[in-house]
């Protein structure tokens, strides 16, 4: 099924790596121009460390007045961050948006606290028009060495619908490359979810670090609401991508690894 009625169930081994919530604005040239002083003053207590980034933008093509295409070199985006004191939240402010991420999340009552006051306070500041995509992303990485697991095939562990190929009997599940699942859908009149199911390996960049061998199932789920959201009724876009992201992330599981995942 890609849709679970269930209730929703706290997991006691939850295998999200990371959770992002972005919402974008009309720009506001003042954030680029100027360091959020104002801001950073807000959430200092739970976001102590700071850092600017300068990022590059891709060039844009336009129109001359006689027709040809004319490329043009955009200014760098300013990407301000605000850490907490063990690094694993963080909270990312551009001209364009502003981003939530955690590597430490735990429940969604606690994520979206985090995210209310610094988004309470970015709004007292800087006053956006609105939002224009609220965005909410789960990735989340299976390891069936952690889970007990290690015995049993993807087939039985996830439904049908994200195991595809896997499925054949005349075919090892250790004779696959590469094999995802990849599909986008509408989830009502305003949201969209896109999905990438499969097996694969987390790589490190960091140098000289240890690569893990072991094949996971990565499964990542980007879901948004767009058109003009109210900045009054932004927390509520949030909590229906959250209701929408749990049936469909309940909805791919399994008995045995609800099971596993449960702590049964």
């Amino acid at each position: 099924m890609l849709f679970s009625n269930r209730p929703r169930t706290h997991f006691n081994n939850a295998p999200i790596h990371e959770v992002i919530c972005q919402l974008r604005f009309p720009t506001i040239l003042s954030i680029n121009n100027a360091e959020p002083a104002d801001f950073q003053e807000a959430i200092r207590e739970e976001f102590p460390q700071y850092l600017k980034k300068q990022e590059a933008v891709p060039p844009k093509v336009v129109r001359l007045p006689d027709g040809k295409p004319q490329v043009q070199q955009q200014p760098p985006l300013t990407n301000y961050h605000f850490l907490s004191a063990d690094g694993r939240w963080k909270i990312n402010l551009t001209r364009d948006f502003i981003a939530l991420s955690t590597l430490s999340y735990t429940s969604w009552e606690e994520f979206a606290a985090h995210l209310d006051k610094a988004l309470a306070a970015f709004i007292k500041l800087y006053r956006p028009a609105y939002f224009q995509r609220v965005g909410l992303r789960y990735i989340n990485v299976f390891s069936r060495a952690k889970l007990g697991l290690e015995g049993s095939e993807w087939t039985d562990l996830f439904a049908p619908s994200y195991t595809g190929p896997l499925d054949n009997g005349d075919v090892e599940e250790s004779e696959f490359l590469t094999c995802s699942c990849d599909f986008q859908l509408k989830l009502d009149s305003s949201c969209v979810g896109k999905v990438h199911a499969g097996p694969g390996r987390l790589k490190s960049n960091a140098p000289n670090a240890p690569q893990d061998n072991e094949v996971k199932f990565i499964f990542d789920m980007d879901l948004s609401m767009n058109g003009n959201t109210p900045c009054t009724l932004a927390a509520g876009a949030m909590e229906t991508l959250h209701g929408h992201a749990w049936r469909i992330f309940d909805g791919a599981l399994e008995e045995p690894l609800r099971d596993a995942m449960l702590g049964l």
